[in-house]
């Protein structure tokens, strides 16, 4: 659902303009500067179309518990992730420092933001508009979030603006939901691509052959399984840059290439029986490289020490995978034979097991008492000047392109990104895994440095420069 923040300084009525939009009492009332201190989130009621509701703490306010940095980081968070921004100003007070410096910082925000000026009860309150026009934000309305005055124009701005992300909404749902799980069937050439497809399609569909390359294009194939709608396509064998001898080859790789970059889980097929090679290492790193699901296919199995008992043969295939790709420790793996077809069906379900266990992404709480923990565990270093970095807040931000296998990314607000070492990140990335296990799901951290002097007011004097 589209996300609609509720952005102001305090005591200006946010919580007042979040329990009327959500249709009941959830967000605490109070004169009391500073009350709502974190994000408070709950579906709006009012809507043509079903929204979620963040509101925020008031920014700028001057906390004696030592909050007001870590509740403008909250704010912070809803302006990035929001697809609209209410921005409320108390039209009774008038225009303040801190009203000015925020519309500085909405002025250069991806989303729409919508000017709502409060406690409007009377129709001379709107006298002061006069005085908000120098925000330069093109869209506004009088309300009165306590009385429920003039709410039908608030929600007719709303909606001009998530109705039509609503129906794009759904009409990316209902392409996605035909096309199903886009799976690309990648690896070096002659691995046993094409003959997987044909396994797995109980067709022989696509040209299988002892001679390399013989797959020049990369082919969409519509498939169901087990009620699961999935594309899989069929690329090309990438070899070594320095070894595709001539241009058809050079166009394949390419077009093998952006398929990976389309695809939604990524199957890698690698020749057990030959081993890992240097070229499926380099085709790992490219999948790691664009930050893609990945599942693992150790094809040939049949082939790979047969005389061994099945368990022992099973681990040490894990192992030896392991071993040679340890930078995609995150994609688990199924041993198979294509040629036979033993096994080929735990391709799809594996596939269908990553899928349904990317959905589970971790809220912002547990996401943050599971770093906590980490961080208590063993603290980050200190650099050469004994400063270290400092975790305010985490949170999860999902990828538009990521739209049927989720991969979430972790942002982290912290004192100062230049003092998060790749070791630390390491460690943090191992900490979450264990504590929230989603095979086949790459862990992506961005890290994002926060002061308070971001969120000051602007001095007297200089408001107008």
């Amino acid at each position: 659902m589209p996300t609609v923040a509720i952005v102001g300084r305090p005591n200006v009525g946010k919580s007042a303009l979040f329990n009327r939009l959500a249709g009941r009492k959830i967000a605490i009332v109070h004169d009391q500067p500073g009350v709502t201190r974190d994000r408070i989130a709950a579906p709006c009621t009012l809507t043509a179309h079903r929204c979620t509701l963040i509101d925020t703490g008031g920014i700028g306010a001057t906390l004696d518990d030592g909050f007001g940095e870590q509740v403008a980081i909250e704010a912070d968070i809803a302006m990035q992730t929001a697809d609209l921004i209410l921005f409320l100003v108390d039209a009774q007070e008038g225009l303040t420092s801190i009203d000015q410096a925020l519309a500085q910082k909405l002025r250069k925000a991806k989303p729409p933001v919508l000017l709502v000026l409060n406690k409007v009860d009377h129709d001379k309150h709107e006298s002061s508009f006069a005085d908000f026009t120098s925000l330069g934000l093109p869209d506004s309305v009088f309300v009165s979030a306590e009385h429920g005055r003039n709410f039908g124009e608030l929600i007719d701005k709303m909606d001009a603006v998530l109705t039509p992300l609503h129906i794009e909404t759904e009409e990316v749902m209902e392409v996605a939901e035909k096309i199903g799980i886009k799976l690309a069937i990648i690896g070096k050439p002659n691995a046993g691509k094409s003959s997987l497809i044909n396994a797995i399609l109980k067709d022989k569909r696509t040209i299988v052959s002892e001679i390399a390359g013989t797959t020049r294009d990369a082919v969409d194939l519509p498939y169901s399984f087990a009620g699961e709608n999935f594309t899989l396509i069929d690329t090309a064998g990438l070899r070594p840059r320095g070894k595709r001898d001539n241009s058809v080859e050079v166009f394949s790789a390419i077009r093998s290439e952006k398929a990976i970059r389309r695809a939604d889980l990524c199957v890698l097929v690698i020749d057990l029986a030959g081993g890992v090679s240097s070229q499926d290492r380099k085709i790992a790193q490219l999948i790691l490289d664009e930050k893609k699901p990945c599942l693992i296919v150790l094809n040939k199995f049949d082939l790979f020490h047969p005389g061994a008992a099945y368990k022992e043969r099973v681990a040490e295939a894990e192992e030896q995978v392991r071993r040679e790709l340890f930078f995609l420790s995150y994609a688990p793996f199924v041993a198979c034979s294509a040629k036979t077809g033993d096994s080929t069906e735990h391709v799809l379900k594996k596939a269908i097991a990553i899928k349904k266990g990317a959905q589970d992404i971790p809220g912002t709480g547990k996401l943050n008492r599971i770093l906590q923990a980490a961080i208590d565990k063993n603290p980050p270093p200190s650099d050469n000047k004994a400063k270290r970095v400092k975790l305010y807040y985490a949170t999860t931000a999902l990828n538009d392109k990521y739209s049927v296998i989720p991969v979430p990314t972790l942002v982290l607000f912290v004192n100062d990104k230049h003092l998060m070492k790749d070791s630390y990140e390491a460690y943090l990335t191992n900490q979450f895994r264990e504590a929230h296990p989603a095979p086949g799901i790459p862990i992506i951290f961005s890290i994002r440095s926060r002061t308070r002097r971001e969120w000051e007011p602007p001095k007297k004097g200089n408001q107008g420069h």
